[in-house]
């Protein structure tokens, strides 16, 4: 039987710089042709940082609108060779996405909000060499440093209420709930987010 552990959601990560250098097609095949299992765990097909989860090369530090397509449709290639464990959905009340963190390792994975707009979930898969501690690996060529995972939320997101849990058996779950129309968290208020974490 899977252990959850609920992970702190950071809101409003002012990191400057972060992801400004674009992950190119040519760049990802080059770095993925070196053969580390661990890089071929964390980017390959059907992992959720994978640039080629969604069919065709998509850099995933761009923020992808994932609750506008249905995974069905989205993963059916991936679905059908068994080679993905990512999955999304949307109940009456909130916004689900699952993933499969292989390779990854739970300790490091962060799940951020950023403006209320995008869900960032990221981490270290490597630490850094030879960099000055000042430079933040997500501000350079973060992939051969780390990994990430931008989408954006729907509108009618509570993003405040955000909950992230992580199992024994490296499953990511995020959880967003709905706005509901009598709601004091809608998004257009400054209430501030509950963050929380337990063990």
């Amino acid at each position: 039987m899977a252990s959850w552990k609920q992970l702190e959601v950071h809101i409003e990560d002012q990191t400057a710089h972060k992801w400004s250098v674009s992950l190119s097609e040519e760049m990802f095949k080059r770095f993925f042709s070196q053969g580390n299992p661990i890089v071929h765990k964390i980017f390959g097909d059907g992992s959720l940082f994978s640039p080629l989860l969604f069919g065709k090369f998509f850099d995933p530090s761009d923020a992808f609108p994932l609750w506008e397509f249905e995974s069905d449709v989205l993963l059916s290639n991936l679905r059908v060779s068994g080679k993905t464990t990512v999955d999304w959905l949307q109940t009456e009340d909130a916004y689900v996405l699952k993933a499969d963190l292989a390779g990854v390792g739970n300790n490091t994975v962060q799940v951020c909000v950023e403006n209320g707009k995008i869900l960032e979930i990221s981490g270290q898969w490597k630490p850094q060499r030879d960099q000055s501690k000042t430079k933040d690996w997500r501000s350079g060529h973060w992939w051969e440093h780390g990994y990430v995972r931008r989408l954006e939320l729907p509108e009618d997101a509570d993003w405040r209420e955000t909950e992230a849990y992580v199992s024994n058996e490296m499953l990511l779950e995020v959880r967003i709930p709905k706005c509901t129309l009598d709601s004091d968290n809608h998004p257009g208020n400054g209430t501030s987010a509950k963050n929380s974490e337990s063990s």
